[in-house]
């Protein structure tokens, strides 16, 4: 019989704001122009915006430092055999990057009451990455007859991803993707002139 322990422990955790730098993506702009039949004036009006074509934008990062403590020992009838523990404490340092997929975005313009109202989905981790080179070990004690296998490392590992993800989130990592993609979004929407004087009201769908 064999009595495994494994755990981890969210130590470290921090946020930095990304999303105002990713200024070099491409924002697809449509202006449906309107013209009048006279040979003298012109009058045009932006009746369509759409974001299209852009993929996914990452607009919050959160990083956070998980430790993991490892024991295995071998067992005899519920009572451990001495000398064969082994136990394995480290950490590693989790990227995760939060953002939203373009394509379902909605923004809907009202030019009657100059409002421009962006329908957002639910923000969503685009990534999960374990630093590699971030390893730290803080004790490595292995007995020679009870190995800590590659099977428990990947275990390990993938628990301390999904720890570290749902600490970033339970500390604001959605609600901060949120806020940054509304300040980069507004900012796009007011290079077009038409709508200096519009008001842009964002509407998201709740987790």
């Amino acid at each position: 019989m064999e009595k495994k322990q494994k755990g981890t422990i969210s130590k470290i955790f921090t946020l930095k704001r990304i999303g105002l730098m990713i200024v070099a993506i491409a924002l697809v702009i449509v202006g449906l122009v309107i013209g009048s039949n006279t040979s003298f004036t012109t009058e045009s009006k932006t009746t369509n915006l759409s974001f299209e074509d852009i993929g996914q934008l990452a607009t919050q990062e959160a990083y956070a430092t998980e430790v993991n403590h490892t024991e295995d020992a071998r067992t005899f009838f519920g009572i451990e055999i001495p000398l064969t523990k082994s136990k394995q404490v480290y950490s590693y340092d989790v990227i995760i990057k939060a953002g939203f997929n373009f394509e379902q975005i909605k923004p809907e313009i009202d030019h009657d009451k100059k409002m421009i109202t962006v329908q957002m989905p639910e923000p969503q981790v685009l990534s999960n990455e374990i630093v590699e080179d971030s390893l730290k070990v803080y004790v490595e004690d292995e007995s020679i007859f009870k190995k800590i296998t590659l099977e428990d490392i990947s275990e390990a590992r993938k628990t301390m991803k999904e720890n570290a993800e749902k600490s970033a989130i339970e500390k604001g990592l959605f609600k901060s993707a949120k806020a940054n993609a509304e300040t980069l979004l507004e900012a796009f929407i007011r290079e077009n002139e038409d709508f200096n004087e519009y008001q842009i009201k964002f509407s998201h769908k709740e987790n």
